[in-house]
């Protein structure tokens, strides 16, 4: 069996955060592979304010492309409706009957895990991964593995206001990130 890290996020954009925090996952757990999953239609977000989702495929597949065990899945890409981690994981696992999937999610996410959609359900399918934070508590009565990964606090919420205001993103953002934001003119460039 293939054990492959899923990473789901709008990666709105994508940063060395992502790509530092499924590294020590990669490695910490001796995967074979990161899938980096962009959602199409995140429950917990309002998409009228998420980039239109091509953009967000190619800036994840910019940043991914030359780095080793990591690559992008665009199945959630691929049906309609909200991008529920319960009815993506069913894909998968028909699609890759070969492999074991590990859902990474930040500690900040952890506590949220009683309401996703069919958590109960879900935990019988993947096993997931959560990357410790600053600030979060780690504490649930799911089964969670914790990752431990140096703290780098940045934030695509952080990254589209400082590009929107003109400020540098060095070493933040992957330099083939921010020149395709400057190129399609995203976040007010």
């Amino acid at each position: 069996m293939r054990k492959i890290g899923i990473f789901g996020g709008t990666f709105d954009p994508p940063h060395f955060g992502h790509l530092l925090m499924a590294s020590e996952v990669l490695h910490s757990l001796h995967l074979h592979e990161i899938w980096f999953m962009p959602n199409q239609n995140p429950p917990h977000k309002d998409s009228d304010d998420t980039t239109d989702s091509i953009h967000r495929l190619h800036m994840l597949q910019l940043c991914t492309e030359k780095r080793p065990g990591f690559k992008v899945q665009s199945i959630e890409f691929e049906r309609n409706g909200p991008s529920y981690t319960y009815d993506t994981i069913i894909l998968l696992k028909n699609q890759f009957p070969d492999c074991t999937f590990y859902f990474i999610i930040g500690a900040d996410m952890i506590e949220f895990l009683p309401k996703w959609h069919k958590i109960d359900q879900l935990i019988e399918l993947v096993q997931f991964v959560g990357v410790k934070r600053a600030g979060f508590e780690s504490d649930t009565e799911y089964p969670v593995i914790e990752v431990d990964a140096p703290l780098f606090e940045v934030s695509s919420t952080m990254l589209r206001e400082r590009i929107r205001l003109g400020r540098s993103t060095d070493y933040l953002l992957p330099d083939e990130v921010r020149g395709y934001i400057e190129e399609n003119h995203l976040y007010g460039t």
